[in-house]
């Protein structure tokens, strides 16, 4: 894996950014209007905006978080927590655009 986009925003999303840096894979960002400034964004290698600041027009879209995968070249998605990864559609979608879910259970 080279790329990763990261479906998530705040505290978890900056953890996976310094995880994906040490393991020496880019870190893909995704963010609303509203946390286009977040530390998540600023720390990223790559930030693709997904929409207005309520979480049901951007993180919540599935399809939105699968065409930013896109945009930028992704291989794989990690969904974070919350949000999309306790959604098994949303898993269906990482799968059938050919992606990788980078989120190991415990």
């Amino acid at each position: 894996m080279k790329r990763l986009l990261i479906a998530n925003r705040g505290e978890i999303a900056v953890r996976v950014i310094r995880a994906a840096r040490d393991l020496g894979i880019e870190a893909v960002a995704v963010c609303s209007e509203a946390d286009a400034g977040a530390a998540h964004a600023r720390l990223a290698d790559r930030v693709v905006p997904i929409g207005p600041a309520p979480a049901m027009k951007s993180y919540l879209r599935g399809e939105a978080i699968i065409e930013a995968a896109r945009q930028s070249g992704a291989d794989a998605v990690h969904p974070g927590y919350g949000f999309l990864s306790e959604r098994a559609d949303f898993a269906e979608f990482v799968a059938d655009a050919g992606l990788t879910s980078a989120r190991r259970r415990r």
